[in-house]
């Protein structure tokens, strides 16, 4: 069974909720969420361990924080899969938020084992598989994933107990701190932060607008 790091645990505490599309619509019809700007030096773009989906040379990064627990992230993964789909110029930044139950520390330890050991392409479809199964996510699913994909579940089981990914989550868990990250699914894109998944049509009209003025709205006022 996988071993559990109290100060893993307690570094990644918060409140147990889930952001879920409830920002105010916009003069089209299109949720427009409530925008927070990030400093330079907390911007996700030097962390460790995150997971990459989309393009190698796409141009815009959208980062997700986000727990294998939270069933808005579910829905969030599904419809961004179909953004990154049909535009190129756009990539997914997978960042482990893990804070609604033990359970969701041990699937993102073993999802760190399976980037570690196998690389991100299959880190990638570890974590599609992951939200595409049904039921809750601990130690025990995650593995039995990485079974089901021919990967070794000893090796993997061994990886995620290392002090290499508790060292990795322990880094993303203090970004969460830093930025206040406290509901899943939270996302940053250009230089912002955002809670909760607004829609594909939402996400959509954000990426138009960086191509546009290099910022997630172009009224300038948020």
């Amino acid at each position: 069974m996988l071993a559990l790091l109290g100060v893993l645990v307690l570094t990644m505490t918060a409140p147990l909720a889930e952001a879920g599309p409830d920002a105010a619509a916009n003069g089209d019809g299109v949720p427009s969420p409530e925008l927070f700007p990030i400093p330079s030096d907390l911007y996700p773009s030097s962390l460790p361990g995150v997971v990459w989906q989309g393009g190698e040379s796409a141009e815009i990064e959208l980062y997700e924080f986000f727990d294998y627990n939270c069933a808005y992230c579910k829905k969030a993964a599904r419809e961004i899969d179909e953004v990154i789909a049909a535009d190129p110029t756009v990539k997914l930044g997978l960042v482990n938020s893990p804070i609604l139950s033990v359970g969701s520390v041990q699937a993102a330890k073993v999802q760190q084992a399976v980037l570690r050991l196998y690389g991100p392409a299959v880190a990638s479809a570890f974590h599609q598989r992951m939200f595409a199964k049904r039921g809750q996510s601990d130690g025990a699913s995650a593995l039995a994933i990485a079974r089901d994909m021919a990967l070794d579940p000893a090796k993997v089981e061994e990886s995620a107990d290392s002090a290499v990914v508790a060292g990795v989550l322990r880094r993303q868990a203090e970004l969460d701190a830093s930025l206040g990250v406290s509901m899943t699914p939270t996302f940053a894109i250009a230089g912002f932060g955002f809670a909760g998944w607004p829609g594909k049509k939402a996400l959509q009209m954000m990426i138009s607008n960086v191509r546009r003025c290099e910022r997630p709205t172009c009224d300038g006022k948020r």
